[in-house]
């Protein structure tokens, strides 16, 4: 029998993204004091401290590895690869109490997304994937819906209030009002929905490596299509579309287009 590839790795990434998110659970229960960043997103020690935990275990298990973090983690690395981390992604969530927000752990291998972990620490679930042998929730293989037209299509869009810098603003309404119905539910959660059948269709404006290089590996194992306004392919484009093949045509068309 065939041993699954980066089998190790995976192991390690689920289990440090598990400890990360216990870790901001009990952070979060014992009460947040957030800062804005930059960019006026909010941190917290929890932000911090969970990263510096995965970044200690993946280190120590693979030392020659690069490493890339939300929270400033940087290591370049000598072999090839690197983990993109993010210990907590949907810290507003976060902030306010709800399950929407998970830990994204990443291996890039030359410069690609190879596998990817997304764990959910308040609904006590984990997505993994690694490149070539599938998408799982739990244990459980998943795959994308047999969704094959708008009218029938659950789509999700993200940060609706940074929508206005983007030409196709004026057409968004009528755009989506050809859709069965419209969600916003915060990035990583929305991009697990469309992996496991729950939606069809993913809009993200605005993400970094961090948010996207776990849920991009996924999105594409279970099935989905990925790809940037722009018609790339990449986790450093700065935004995203991931939708079942049969929407793949008219999403492309939509965001290129503006």
């Amino acid at each position: 029998m065939n041993r699954m590839r980066f089998e190790k790795d995976l192991q390690a990434a689920r289990d440090a993204a598990i400890r990360a998110g216990e870790l901001a659970l009990i952070h979060r229960s014992k009460g947040l004091a957030p800062e804005d960043k930059a960019d006026l997103s909010p941190v917290t020690a929890a932000d911090r401290e969970s990263e510096r935990l995965l970044v200690t275990a993946l280190a120590g298990t693979f030392p020659d590895d690069g490493i890339l973090g939300e929270e400033g983690a940087s290591h370049t690395g000598n072999s090839g690869r690197r983990w993109i981390i993010d210990p907590i992604d949907g810290t507003r969530e976060f902030l306010r109490g709800s399950s929407a927000w998970c830990v994204l752990v990443a291996l890039e291998a030359e410069g690609e997304a190879e596998l990817g972990v997304a764990h959910f620490p308040a609904m006590k679930t984990t997505f993994w994937a690694v490149r070539g042998e599938g998408a799982f929730r739990d244990g459980e293989r998943i795959s994308v819906s047999s969704i094959s037209s708008a009218d029938r299509a659950v789509l999700c869009l993200n940060g609706f209030n940074n929508l206005g810098k983007h030409t196709f603003r004026d057409r968004l309404l009528p755009f989506l009002s050809r859709y069965w119905s419209v969600r916003s539910l915060g990035g990583c959660l929305d991009a697990v929905m469309v992996a496991q059948g729950q939606a069809d269709a993913w809009i993200e404006p605005s993400a970094q490596p961090w948010d996207l290089a776990a849920l991009k590996v996924i999105s594409e194992e279970a099935g989905a299509r990925f790809f940037n306004f722009d018609g790339g392919s990449s986790i450093h484009a700065g935004n995203c579309v991931t939708c079942v093949p049969a929407l793949e045509a008219e999403l492309r068309a939509f965001v290129r287009n503006g």
